[in-house]
């Protein structure tokens, strides 16, 4: 997350039998005949494996690790990044491009993924910025974000779902500097923006003293996740401290509906919060945005798993 900018009748009585029996067949053949069709089975959205989310955070340490301690745009780490996420989505089916774009004189990449059928005109899309600043390796921001939309791409396929709309996983570049990456993609949109039915970003939900914002953006996406979090007995807030500086900030200011949440960065939970919510109140939600020290060890399962079941429940409902 950058610092600065941020849903007959069946049959009639014969007339031999009695006058009875053809008013009780008739009226059981209209009652039959008119009741509702069935609404299309639609498969409840699985329970993504946190182990598997969390491997991939390995990875993507190991890779700040092996390339001077981060994954930031125009550094070898990044494009270490796309690499790995983009093998395991050829991998499992989809149709993947990479995107170019400059950023601040420098080379930069975006990641495309296209999951096969549902209709393009509506397109349901969800996306995580994959940079880390330069300072550290990002793994709550936002490789948590990146994992998670990561696993959910990889349990449609497993699933191999079919969706009425059509489905997009996108993994942005430098986004620390402003959003970049995600506008270059808006701006080469054109006209296909009023393709996109709705866009989905998750930056950063993994906090280790975690909270849970929700967007509220787009009234129909909001409820989408508030209803999901209700059933889990989690309260929500709305999201303030990360309004404006994520990369839905691109998709909003081209008219298209955002929905998101987030887990907290260098904002202190409150009392209220911690009673909500657990952790400590009077602490960072993430004492270590932007540091150094954002490595594996500053996740919180927890609310990760969470996270990304309610990412995996989003994406199914509103793509069916």
């Amino acid at each position: 997350m950058t610092r600065s900018t941020r849903i007959r009748r069946a049959a009639l009585a014969s007339g031999a039998v009695t006058a009875l029996a053809a008013t009780l067949f008739t009226a059981a053949g209209a009652y039959a005949g008119t009741a509702p069709k069935a609404a299309p089975d639609v498969k409840a959205a699985p329970d993504v494996d946190v182990k598997a989310v969390k491997a991939d955070l390995d990875q993507f340490q190991s890779i700040a690790d092996a390339n001077g301690g981060n994954r930031a745009h125009g550094k070898p780490g990044y494009k270490a990044s796309i690499d790995f996420v983009k093998e395991k989505l050829d991998k499992a089916g989809f149709t993947t491009k990479i995107q170019e774009f400059d950023g601040g004189g420098t080379k930069g990449y975006n990641l495309v993924a296209d999951w096969p059928g549902g209709d393009e005109s509506k397109t349901v899309m969800a996306g995580a910025h994959l940079d880390s600043v330069p300072a550290g390796p990002g793994i709550n921001d936002n490789g948590s974000g990146s994992a998670g939309i990561l696993e959910v791409a990889l349990a449609v396929a497993k699933a191999n779902l079919k969706p009425t709309k059509h489905l997009r996983f996108g993994w942005w570049g430098d986004e620390e500097d402003g959003m970049v990456g995600s506008q270059a993609y808006v701006d080469k949109l054109g006209a296909d923006k009023s393709k996109i039915d709705s866009y989905l970003n998750f930056d950063m939900i993994g906090s280790p003293n975690p909270g849970y914002y929700v967007y509220d953006d787009d009234t129909r996406l909001e409820k989408v996740l508030k209803d999901y979090y209700a059933k889990k007995n989690i309260t929500t807030e709305k999201d303030t401290e990360g309004d404006g500086r994520s990369d839905h900030a691109s998709f909003k200011d081209a008219g298209i509906p955002v929905g998101g949440f987030f887990s907290g960065a260098d904002y202190k939970k409150t009392e209220a919060q911690a009673k909500n919510w657990g952790g400590e109140a009077g602490k960072a939600f993430d004492a270590c945005y932007h540091q150094a020290c954002d490595t594996t060890k500053n996740i919180d399962e927890k609310s990760l798993d969470t996270n990304t079941d309610a990412i995996a429940n989003a994406l199914w409902e509103l793509s069916s």
